[in-house]
Order: C-alpha cells, then sequence, then structure tokens
C-alpha cells in the first residue's frame, strides 16, 4: 500500500505536466479556477469562428454536457456568451474539485468530472 501511494506520488508531477500543460501557468502541478477560466477564455474566443461573441452547440462541438444545457444557457438563447461559458467552466471546476481545497489535481482530473472540466479548457 505504501509502496502504491508513493508510486503514485512519484508519477503525479508529470502526469500533471501531461494533463495540464499550458494550463497550469504558475506549474504547480494543479488547475485554480483563475487558470481555468483564463484557459477557457482562450478556448472561447479560438471557438467563436465567425466572431459573433457568441458559441452555438456545433461550435462548442460537444463540450458542454446535454444535461446542463440549461444552466449553461440560462437565457434560453440557444447560444453561450463568453460570461455564460465561463459561469459553466466555474461549476465544472467545482465538480471536479472533488476535495474542496480550490484546485483540481491529476487525479481529480482523472474523474468523469475532471474530464468534463479538461474537454472545456482544450481547444482540440
Amino acid at each position: 500500500m505504501l509502496l502504491a501511494l508513493a508510486l503514485t506520488s512519484a508519477l503525479s508531477p508529470s502526469l500533471a505536466a501531461s494533463l495540464f500543460g499550458g494550463i497550469d501557468t504558475d506549474n504547480d502541478g494543479t488547475i485554480s479556477l483563475d487558470e481555468a477560466k483564463a484557459a477557457a477564455g482562450k478556448v472561447f474566443d479560438q471557438l467563436d469562428h465567425n466572431h459573433n461573441g457568441t458559441l452555438d452547440r456545433s461550435e462548442l462541438r460537444g463540450r458542454v454536457l446535454d444535461q446542463d444545457w440549461a444552466v449553461a444557457d440560462p437565457d434560453n438563447t440557444k447560444t453561450l456568451t463568453k460570461d455564460e461559458y465561463l459561469n459553466y467552466v466555474e461549476m465544472a471546476f467545482k465538480r471536479a474539485d472533488r476535495d474542496g481545497d480550490g484546485t483540481v489535481n491529476a487525479k481529480e482530473a482523472r474523474t468523469h468530472a475532471g474530464r468534463a472540466l479538461m474537454r472545456l479548457l482544450r481547444p482540440r
């Protein structure tokens, strides 16, 4: 048991680096909410090909879970503004932060909620 814990801890920095490359700007092996929102803002800008300041479902390419669409799009316009996208990212971040410490680590990023968050932060 201790050996498994030691191996997991030893591997975590490299795993975190591969998972969080370009997102973990302070290189502490975790993603903070500020880092997540900064990455998500860049993704939003990259996905907004027509530069109208909103993303529809086709531009989002499955990033927002179907069951979350009503929460992500509170005004029911069938599009997300950047503010709505970032609010959704914050909600996804809180789901992924299982221990409530204000960061998402490599273990949390590998959960279902963590993978959902990472889809929002990567341009693909």
